[in-house]
C-alpha cells in the first residue's frame, strides 16, 4: 500500500509481449509483487512496428487476450502513443515497470525524468537474458529455412 492506506498502489508494465514467454511471465509476476494493482500495456502492432522496425508475429487482439488472462495481471490495455506520460494520464499508475536492460540508457534516463515530474516512480526489474521474443523469432526462422 501507498502512505495513504485507502488507496491501492498501482503498477503499469508496458510491453509488446508478442510469442508470449517466460521473461514475460517473470516481469508480470515481479511487478505484482511490488504494487496492489497491475496495468499491463500491450503495445499495439503498428507502435511496435515503429519502435522495433517490425510488426509482431501475433496480432494484437491475441496478445491482449493471452495477457489479460495472467493472473498477475489486474487490467490489460492497448497502449498506441509511444508518449508514456500521455498513457499515464488516461491510466493514472503510481510505479511504472521496465526491464533493467533500460536503466542506465539515454530512454531509461528520459523515462525518469519525465516520470519524476509527476511523482512517479520507475522501478527496473530483471531482464530474463536466455529468453527473449526476438531469440524465438530468430530460432523460428532457422528451422523454417
Amino acid at each position: 500500500m501507498t502512505s495513504d492506506e485507502t488507496r491501492p498502489r498501482v503498477g503499469y508494465a508496458p510491453g509488446v509481449y508478442d510469442l508470449f514467454h517466460i521473461g514475460h511471465l517473470n516481469v508480470l509476476r515481479r511487478a505484482r509483487e511490488r504494487c496492489d494493482h497491475l496495468i499491463a500495456g500491450v503495445v499495439s502492432d503498428e507502435m511496435a512496428e515503429q519502435a522495433k522496425g517490425r510488426r509482431p508475429v501475433v496480432p494484437l487482439a491475441e496478445r491482449l487476450e493471452i495477457v489479460q488472462h495472467i493472473s498477475f495481471v489486474d487490467e490489460a490495455v492497448v497502449e498506441t502513443v509511444p508518449d508514456k506520460l500521455a498513457t499515464w494520464r488516461e491510466h493514472p499508475f503510481d510505479v511504472i515497470f521496465k526491464g533493467d536492460d533500460w536503466r542506465g540508457t539515454a530512454k531509461g534516463d528520459k523515462l525518469e525524468r519525465d516520470f519524476g515530474g509527476v511523482g512517479v516512480e520507475v522501478a527496473y526489474l530483471p531482464y530474463t537474458i536466455h529468453t527473449s521474443s526476438t531469440l524465438l523469432r530468430a530460432t523460428l526462422r532457422h528451422f523454417a529455412s
